[in-house]
């Protein structure tokens, strides 16, 4: 089979769910799609950076207290699901902000939840300062790989029914607030296909790495916000691999969509000034009546908040290849089409929860391109 043809013998598009053991349709799909092979080479890679995730077995916490004369709203913890959740998150942060009686606020930190805090914060008049350690190209909401994963370790399974109703409330108002900036320019938020590839049937196995938690599943399959994913008849796609589903879901584009939120809050008055806190008692001298502290896992050492573990998460950048718009999932790796470049996070090793270690590995970044490289090889040969 000629090479062109062979690429093009693909199932087709459809949707993407993170909750296991989802019913599907018996049937499997024998639809066409193109499909442009990915460079997978380790020259071709610019950037490997390395981000935190600030999981709480309890879910994120966002709530008020009192430090001295300010009133401080907590709006940290969310996981992976950090860029997902962040406009209903910050929504109510900034409720609970008004209810304080907020006429000004501090928000502390510009990664996903500042940035959305600050720009709702400044939507609903109130004067808004952004204090940061980094600016938004260097923090660690800039090391996700982009999709639309709304309870990705976000708490673990005997604290998921506690949580599911205001998961619901964050989750529903997020995606509304998405449908909103699809078509921009830049494409901050897009719709994307993509493919599951497995060895084994989907769900035969269990998800859970040693030593992790069992996570919370909060995601309902059958009234989900994306379509919902479709197994591919054998014969009908390249993959090597035996067990294929197609989907489709949302994909932010986030050197673009942070770049839009820091321009939109500073176009609206906003301000933004780089410093560092140590302890809660710094936040004292600020002019601001109320602080929302957005912090992530900074949390951790700043408010002294041991409830935070940190889950490493590590992507290599490739070249952009405008060509290849779906994305890949298997046990080894994921690949996301994002305009600022092809994302590859390696998978399939423990060792990343409960790890502070933000140091790159560029051998793990290069190993799972190769990986990557050999699957287009082994499709080049079928």
């Amino acid at each position: 089979m000629k090479r062109r043809q062979f690429l093009g013998r693909m199932g087709a598009t459809v949707a993407l769910s993170s909750a296991p053991g989802m019913v599907l349709a018996a049937s499997c799909s024998n639809s066409d799609v193109s499909l442009s092979p990915i460079q997978a080479r380790t020259d071709r890679i610019t950037d490997v950076r390395v981000g935190l995730r600030p999981f709480r077995h309890a879910g994120p916490r966002i709530e008020a207290q009192r430090l001295g004369t300010k009133t401080v709203v907590h709006n940290y913890g969310h996981g992976g699901a950090g860029w997902s959740l962040s406009w209903g998150s910050s929504r109510l942060a900034l409720r609970l902000a008004h209810d304080a009686g907020a006429r000004s606020v501090a928000v502390i930190g510009c990664g996903a939840m500042g940035l959305t805090s600050a720009v709702l914060a400044r939507q609903a008049g109130l004067a808004v300062c952004i204090y940061t350690k980094d600016m938004p190209s260097d923090v660690y909401s800039m090391a996700a790989t982009g999709l639309w994963t709304p309870d990705s370790q976000l708490c673990d399974a005997v604290h998921a029914p506690r949580l599911a109703a205001r998961w619901k409330e964050m989750a529903n108002a997020s995606f509304a607030r998405y449908q909103t900036l699809l078509g921009l320019p830049g494409k901050p938020v897009e719709w994307i296909r993509g493919y599951s590839l497995s060895d084994t049937p989907f769900g035969a196995h269990s998800e859970a790495e040693e030593g992790e938690p069992v996570y919370g599943r909060l995601r309902d399959p059958s009234h989900d916000f994306i379509p919902r994913p479709v197994e591919l008849c054998k014969g009908s796609h390249p993959f090597g691999q035996p067990y294929v589903r197609g989907w489709t879901t949302l994909m932010f584009n986030i050197s673009a969509y942070a770049h839009m939120l820091l321009t939109s809050f500073l176009a609206s008055g906003g301000r933004i000034k780089v410093i560092e806190f140590t302890r809660p008692g710094d936040l004292s001298n600020l002019r601001e009546d109320t602080i929302i502290n957005a912090t992530g896992y900074g949390a951790r050492k700043l408010f002294g908040d041991d409830s935070i573990v940190p889950i490493r998460g590590q992507i290599a950048r490739l070249i952009p290849q405008p060509e290849v718009a779906y994305g890949l999932s298997t046990s080894q790796f994921n690949v996301v089409p994002r305009s600022d470049g092809l994302i590859v996070r390696s998978k399939g090793h423990n060792g990343d929860f409960n790890n502070s270690n933000d140091v790159p590995d560029l051998a793990e970044s290069e190993s799972a391109v190769r990986r990557i490289a050999s699957m287009f090889d082994g499709m080049r040969r079928f």
